[in-house]
């Protein structure tokens, strides 16, 4: 919106041009979404604790657990209008792709938000029935995955890159659209199951975030994709604003978040900024590297798998609780160990990730 105004500001005074430049509306979309937290992040506490709008804490879940339950949730509409304002704010609205994030994202925060009213205010610890989340996850992934396919207008954008090699790519043809589907769906669900610990999911996701953005702008840019031997794909280069947004909003909702929190994300929060890391990967054609940057949310959803298929077929349970940081939570990790380490392992995976960059 504010590019549109620099354009013709421009046309009077050639500073206003300073705009028009990728980075420069990175960084002010990351510091507008940071500042916009901070800011509303008080008063929306302060609300959400006068209304009771507080987290319903499940019986089977840690008995540590107990303690957190009148903590308000529904904080991740915080990160949302965050990041949505300041991507309205710096980003290239002309940009479809630009709009096929915002809509995703906006759409599963929907559905979460969904999710947690039924949670709040119902009183029902299991919320939105799963059948029907993954019914509306599904419709709405599938929707945006099934745009970029038939609006593809060059090879790149529907094949599968494969990381540490040289000028491989899969043509995956009418697949890319199962494919891409299931990054999106999948990465949302992940996220969800990851938010279980003050802060665990949100510093993850700023990072993985941050790097996508790093990766974006490299992909829509000519001479550094040839450089790097990555596909050039026009226009995904404003997916750094986006990106950027993304990892200032989560930094200041991270300020209120952190150990010991005082708000939760909630569902509207976390199956968004999942969905909307799926869908930036699936357009820059990075989802292999997003499963090794995200390698914490792919480990938290695999133990979940694994613990439910090792119940039904041998009545045995492979970790104490599932998913994986409740694991070493019942271990006798405390709290904030758990939340570090994680933090850390996707510190060392997000490097290896843009190390991938490189090493083709």
């Amino acid at each position: 919106m504010l590019l549109w105004l620099a354009e013709y500001l421009s046309q009077f005074n050639t500073n206003f041009s300073v705009f028009e430049y990728l980075t420069v509306r990175g960084i002010l979309g990351i510091l507008t979404a940071l500042v916009m937290s901070l800011l509303i992040g008080p008063t929306m506490i302060r609300r959400l604790n006068y209304h009771q709008i507080s987290q319903v804490i499940r019986d089977d879940g840690p008995k540590s657990h107990l303690s957190k339950a009148g903590t308000p949730t529904m904080g991740g509409a915080l990160i949302l209008v965050s990041i949505l304002v300041s991507s309205l704010l710096w980003a290239d609205l002309n940009n479809h792709y630009v709009w096929v994030v915002l809509l995703v994202t906006a759409s599963f925060g929907g559905i979460g938000w969904v999710d947690d009213y039924r949670k709040v205010f119902e009183r029902n610890p299991k919320g939105l029935p799963a059948r029907w989340k993954y019914f509306w996850q599904s419709l709405f992934g599938a929707a945006a995955v099934i745009y970029l396919y038939l609006h593809s207008s060059t090879p790149a954008e529907t094949q599968l890159m494969l990381p540490f090699f040289k000028n491989i790519a899969l043509n995956m043809g009418p697949a890319y659209i199962i494919f891409a589907y299931f990054i999106v769906v999948g990465f949302s669900n992940a996220v969800n199951l990851t938010d279980g610990l003050d802060g665990l999911a949100i510093l993850p996701t700023v990072m993985v975030g941050s790097a996508l953005g790093i990766i974006a702008y490299l992909t829509g840019h000519l001479e550094f994709s040839a450089y790097l031997n990555i596909p050039y794909i026009a226009g995904t280069g404003e997916l750094a604003v986006f990106c950027g947004t993304l990892a200032g909003a989560g930094l200041g909702f991270l300020w209120f978040n952190t150990y010991p929190a005082q708000i939760f994300m909630g569902d509207v929060g976390a199956l968004a900024l999942g969905a909307a890391l799926g869908i930036v990967a699936v357009i820059i054609r990075h989802e292999i590297v997003l499963v090794i940057m995200g390698g914490v949310f792919v480990m938290e959803t695999v133990s979940v798998i694994l613990q439910v298929a090792s119940f039904k077929l041998t009545g045995k349970r492979i970790f104490m609780m599932a998913p994986l940081h409740h694991h070493f939570e019942l271990k006798g990790w405390p709290e904030p160990r758990v939340i570090v380490r994680f933090w850390i392992i996707t510190v060392i995976l997000v490097l290896i990730g843009l190390a991938t960059l490189k090493l083709r």
